[in-house]
């Protein structure tokens, strides 16, 4: 009798075995991650991407587009971009597909205010978002100034970006672009790195 249960389980354990083996050479590892990032979690120490998953995916879902810029949309506009840049400020002839083709279209847009009432060296961040439609959800906000400048040279680049944007809208999206796009912070910092000739020191 001991020896019919021993021979049993040995059956047992021996179909176990060989049904884990099939199922192991069916089930491949994917790393569904771009590059070298994972899925956000409080325990990781690493750079990580945010995942968005619905009721019909079980796993972590990750952009297909991928943001080399980081987690937060942060472009940087210069007012005379340098000769190595000068490509970077090209409007797309296409429907805007990329990041980098949303960047470029962004720093063609802008149109700093005349020399007579521009500050030489004045930075100003404003912060919005786009609708799937290349449409701005709302006025820019401003987020950083120069310290020291005045209210009204405050005002009067503001002034510039907004009539920068609306000269610009609507963008033309893909269809992937914009539902990526659609209502993610865009923050945008504006250098005004001409040479005025003239005294800036004083707001």
């Amino acid at each position: 009798m001991l020896r019919r249960i021993v021979v049993c389980l040995i059956v047992v354990i021996a179909g176990m075995m060989v049904t884990g083996a099939a199922n192991a050479g069916q089930r491949h590892h994917i790393d569904a991650t771009p590059f070298s990032h994972a899925p956000c979690s409080v325990l990781a120490g690493r750079p990580c991407t945010p995942s968005f998953c619905s009721v019909f995916n079980h796993g972590p879902c990750i952009p297909e587009i991928d943001y080399p810029y980081g987690e937060n949309l942060q472009l940087t506009v210069e007012t005379v971009p340098s000769r190595n840049d000068t490509a970077k400020y090209v409007r797309p002839d296409h429907d805007l597909n990329t990041i980098g083709d949303l960047f470029a279209a962004l720093r063609s847009c802008w149109s700093p205010p005349p020399a007579e009432s521009a500050r030489e060296g004045m930075q100003i961040s404003v912060r919005f978002s786009f609708k799937r439609s290349g449409d701005i959800i709302a006025a820019p906000r401003m987020t950083y100034a120069t310290a020291g400048v005045s209210a009204d040279t405050r005002t009067t680049y503001l002034k510039a970006i907004n009539a920068s944007l609306d000269a610009c809208r609507p963008l033309k999206f893909t269809a992937g672009l914009g539902g990526a796009l659609a209502g993610r912070p865009i923050a945008i910092r504006y250098v005004d790195n001409r040479n005025l000739g003239k005294q800036s020191a004083t707001p």
